[in-house]
């Protein structure tokens, strides 16, 4: 696959590109902020939905038992997690997962724990929806950030907590957590009574020395309190087609969420999503290879030109995702002047660290990797100029 050929995106309506002026103020900015990637889809993927749109009908569509085979067999290669056919059901996008998910199983005026700083519909699931920020902030150490167990004990502990969403991998820190880290969190639930949403979107972009172990494969307890959500989207660059799905073995749970996917009319799906997954999961292997080797590239570009050129912006190497955490808190700019600074003097679109948690975002911005490494060289030459403007 040629990941260096630069795909002009105008014309297809790409947030990441239309939304420019929205967000910055100016089309002019190199786009590196909306998480997916400026990568064609693996080919296999392409003809499946081609193949499909064939047929000149598109009708509401069920999904076949092959769906959920290949789901069933993905799990199996890439983690060596046995799932059941009947632990799975489809959901609309990881998301609204997590949307569905508080509505089944919290009240208004209860409380969610995050752990910022995080994925920013994190923060507005909750809101949104009459629920109330209970945070667990992560730790930024030297060697890169932890959870907090001390604080999360007491903080699982206040009756009015009832859920806990869990980032595995974590955006935007790039963390894989690990056996342990994934233990100490689930006893402290399970002793709480406090339910685990698991997003694990980033599951399949974990890089090299690193292995994402699915929350719910270790411990049966830990599955039956838990809803783990996953999908192909950020893998193979499908977002657009909103298909994702859950994994839980508690019955209960699972007809929980089944109960409010039907409440929202959300059942029916995208066909070419469908089509999309089976075709990723099944067929899409060596192209995933290919692409976490060009995406660990990008990053180690990023890393050694920072570390030679800029070694006062601070970045922890991702252990998953195509994602960077920066921090900028050396240049000595609030974060209003550092956003309007990168945005106006290096012509660069980030995604800005307050949105992330106010506090654990501050002086932070994030970089997205997921572009042809001339695009990425070129914003971080970009980035140098306009700092070296600083310096002077």
């Amino acid at each position: 696959m040629d990941f260096d050929r630069k795909i002009d995106r105008s014309g297809t309506n790409a947030l990441k590109y239309e939304f420019r002026k929205r967000v910055f103020g100016t089309g002019d900015v190199i786009p590196l902020w909306v998480a997916d990637m400026d990568f064609a889809v693996p080919p296999e993927v392409s003809e499946a939905i081609q193949k499909r749109a064939e047929h000149p009908i598109f009708g509401y569509t069920a999904r076949d038992e092959k769906f959920y085979q290949a789901i069933q067999q993905w799990q199996k290669n890439q983690h060596d997690w046995d799932v059941p056919i009947d632990w799975l059901e489809y959901m609309p996008g990881v998301v609204p997962t997590l949307i569905l998910a508080i509505q089944a199983f919290s009240n208004p005026g209860d409380k969610v724990v995050i752990q910022p700083p995080v994925y920013p519909p994190f923060f507005d699931v909750i809101k949104d929806h009459g629920r109330v920020i209970e945070g667990n902030p992560l730790v930024n150490t030297p060697e890169g950030y932890r959870l907090d167990f001390d604080h999360l004990q007491k903080v699982t502990a206040k009756p009015s907590v009832k859920m806990l969403l869990l980032c595995h991998p974590h955006n935007p820190v790039g963390r894989v957590w690990t056996r342990d880290e994934l233990v100490k969190l689930g006893e402290i639930c399970l002793k709480n009574n406090v339910l685990v949403v698991s997003d694990e979107i980033h599951a399949d972009l974990v890089h090299k020395g690193h292995k994402h172990i699915p929350f719910a494969s270790l411990r049966e307890d830990f599955a039956a309190n838990s809803v783990t959500c996953m999908a192909p989207s950020k893998t193979f660059n499908i977002a657009g087609l909103n298909t994702s799905y859950i994994v839980t073995p508690d019955d209960k749970i699972r007809k929980a969420m089944q109960k409010q996917l039907q409440a929202y009319h959300l059942f029916t799906g995208n066909m070419f999503g469908a089509e999309a997954l089976k075709a990723a999961y099944t067929l899409g292997q060596s192209w995933l290879n290919e692409l976490l080797d060009y995406i660990q590239g990008n990053i180690d570009y990023v890393m050694e030109f920072a570390a030679q050129n800029m070694p006062e912006v601070k970045i922890h190497k991702p252990e998953a995702t195509y994602l960077m955490w920066l921090d900028f808190s050396a240049w000595g700019l609030s974060d209003a002047k550092l956003r309007k600074f990168i945005i106006e003097q290096a012509g660069i679109g980030l995604n800005y660290g307050p949105t992330f948690g106010k506090e654990q975002g501050a002086n932070f911005h994030r970089l997205n990797v997921a572009s042809p490494y001339k695009v990425i060289e070129e914003a971080m030459d970009r980035l140098l100029e306009a700092r070296n403007t600083i310096a002077k």
